[in-house]
């Protein structure tokens, strides 16, 4: 399996549509494709198309949740992510493998690469920071999606904002008061956008409550 064999099949099954290719296509052949080397993912990481670079992200997505993928082919994953960043550039690449690709390879490691990625200069290395830690949250550990959201609790790009307010909503879920406690403490200050996300689940009075104290930071 190759990126050009990749390629030729994306296209082919695109003469099949009049318009836009839908995403599903991309994750379906990418499904075929999983156990494609990561060398030839890398070059369809690469590549300038975007629907290319889909389909890096959704053949490392696979690879990470087969059981059958080895931990060193992990491993490469991981780090085909990681020092490729720049061609994620984009939130739904990130959301698609950030989650098994990156947390669920360091689910059992040193997560200072988290840490790391939550201070960088690129937002979308800061939205897979906390996007990762959705693999810990199913696994009910919930404090680093805590600890990384308070770093990014005053971030000014709103794809970041929006990550931040739906992964601590997702850890509330596990733990309630958990969240509450974080919206406690930086409710006044958080983005509007941040705000509303964390507290969708709430009750209507529970809402109203934290919509008051976000009434510091207007935006």
């Amino acid at each position: 399996m190759t990126a050009k064999e990749f390629i030729d099949t994306l296209k082919d099954i695109g003469q099949q549509y009049s318009g836009v290719l839908p995403k599903r296509e991309v994750f379906y052949l990418a499904k075929d494709f999983q156990y494609m080397p990561v060398a030839e993912v890398v070059k369809l990481l690469r590549d300038e198309n975007n629907d290319h670079r889909l389909g890096a992200v959704s053949i490392l997505d696979w690879k990470a949740r087969n059981k059958k993928t080895s931990e060193g082919e992990k491993r490469d994953a991981y780090l085909a992510y990681i020092e490729n960043h720049k061609y994620i550039d984009d939130w739904g690449l990130v959301d698609r493998a950030a989650p098994y690709v990156v947390g669920g390879y360091l689910f059992d490691k040193d997560r200072t690469p988290l840490y790391n990625l939550a201070k960088s200069p690129n937002p979308m290395e800061r939205r897979t920071a906390i996007v990762s830690t959705y693999y810990f949250i199913r696994k009910n550990e919930l404090e680093d999606t805590f600890k990384i959201a308070e770093i990014l609790a005053n971030d000014s790009e709103e794809l970041v904002q929006k990550a931040v307010g739906s992964w601590i909503r997702e850890a509330g879920k596990r733990d309630e008061n958990r969240l509450k406690d974080f919206l406690d403490e930086y409710a006044p200050t958080l983005a509007r956008i941040t705000l509303r996300y964390a507290i969708e689940k709430f009750s209507p009075e529970t809402r109203k409550h934290y919509l008051g104290l976000g009434k510091m930071n207007p935006q």
